[in-house]
C-alpha cells in the first residue's frame, strides 16, 4: 500500500469515526468522499470495506460502555464474592433483542434489494434533507416539554420495539441508523440521551451482523493488502469514535439535535447539486 492510498483509508475511517454516531448519514458523507477517494481496490471489495468498517466504530461502543453492557459480575481473585449477572443489564440486552427483530425480518431478506433500488445520490439527498426537517420539527414540539423516558430501564419491551421499527427505516440510503433510531425513542418520549445510549446498544448486534453478512457474501479470500486496509480503516474508526461519542453525549446534555438537523439539510443540498451538475 502507498501512502496515497493509506491517507485515502485513514480519511474514510475518520469520516465513519464522526459520522456512524452523529445522526447525519455516514452513508450520505460516504457517498460524496467516494468520488474524490477512490481506493484501487474491487467494486465488491470496497461495498464490504465499507460495512465492516463499522466494526472499528462498535468496539468504540463496547470500550466506553463495558461496564453498562456486559451482564455478568466477575469478582476478582481475592474477592470471596460469587460471580452474579446484573438482572438491569440483561432486560436491556433483552429489549435490545427485541428492538432488532424488524432489521432482520426486513433487513435480511430484502438488503441486496434496497441497496439496488435506492443507494444513489438523489435518495441519499432527499433523505438527508427530510430527515433533516424531521429533527427540527421534532426539537421544536420538545422544546419546553418534559421526557416521560429519562432511563433506559424505564424503556417498555413495546416502545423497544417501536425503536426497532424506527431503524428499519434506516436501511434507505442517507437516512442515518442512528438518527432514525433517535427520532423513534424520542417521539414516545424518551429523552435524547437515552435515545443515544439506547441507540449505540442497538447499534452493536447490528452493526455486527451486518459486517458478517457482508464478509460471508464477499468470501474470506482476502489479499494481504486488503486486510491491511480493513484493519487501518477499523483502527481510525474505532480512534474517532471514541471522540465522537463523547462529543455527542456531552453536547446533547445541554443541547437538542436541532443543528444536526439544519447541517443535514445543507449536506443534502450539496449532494444533490453536486450529482446533478454533474450529469452529462
Amino acid at each position: 500500500m502507498n501512502i496515497l492510498e493509506l491517507i485515502k483509508v485513514i480519511i474514510l475511517g475518520i469520516i465513519e469515526g464522526i459520522t456512524e454516531w452523529l445522526p447525519i448519514s455516514s452513508t450520505g458523507h460516504m457517498i460524496l468522499a467516494e468520488e474524490f477517494l477512490k481506493l484501487n481496490v474491487s467494486k465488491d471489495f470496497l461495498d464490504m470495506f465499507l460495512v465492516v468498517i463499522q466494526l472499528g466504530a462498535i468496539l468504540a461502543v463496547i470500550a466506553l460502555y463495558w461496564k453498562r453492557i456486559f451482564p455478568f459480575n466477575m469478582p476478582k481473585s481475592t474477592d470471596k464474592a460469587r460471580p452474579f449477572i446484573q438482572k438491569d443489564i440483561l432486560l436491556m440486552w433483552t429489549k435490545v433483542a427485541i428492538a432488532v427483530i424488524p432489521a432482520i425480518i426486513i433487513g435480511l431478506p430484502f438488503d441486496d434489494l434496497i441497496n439496488e433500488l435506492f443507494y444513489n445520490p438523489l435518495t441519499v439527498a432527499l433523505m438527508l434533507i427530510v430527515y433533516g426537517v424531521i429533527f427540527i420539527i421534532i426539537e421544536k414540539q420538545n422544546k419546553h416539554k418534559r421526557f416521560a423516558i429519562n432511563d433506559i430501564s424505564e424503556l417498555t419491551y413495546k416502545s423497544a420495539l417501536f425503536i426497532g421499527l424506527f431503524q428499519v427505516l434506516a436501511l434507505i440510503p442517507g437516512t442515518s441508523r442512528s438518527g432514525a433510531t433517535i427520532i423513534g425513542a424520542m417521539l414516545i418520549g424518551t429523552s435524547r440521551v437515552v435515545a443515544a445510549d439506547f441507540t449505540f446498544f442497538l447499534a452493536i448486534p447490528v452493526m455486527f451482523g451486518a459486517s458478517l453478512l457482508k464478509i460471508v457474501k464477499f468470501g474470506f479470500s482476502f489479499t494481504g493488502n486488503e486486510i491491511l486496509i480493513l484493519l487501518i480503516g477499523m483502527i481510525t474508526a474505532f480512534i474517532v469514535s471514541i471522540f465522537a461519542i463523547k462529543f455527542l453525549m456531552s453536547y446533547i446534555k445541554k443541547h437538542d439535535f436541532t443543528v444536526f438537523g439544519y447541517y443535514r439539510i445543507i449536506l443534502g443540498i450539496v449532494v444533490a447539486i453536486f450529482f446533478l451538475s454533474s450529469r452529462p
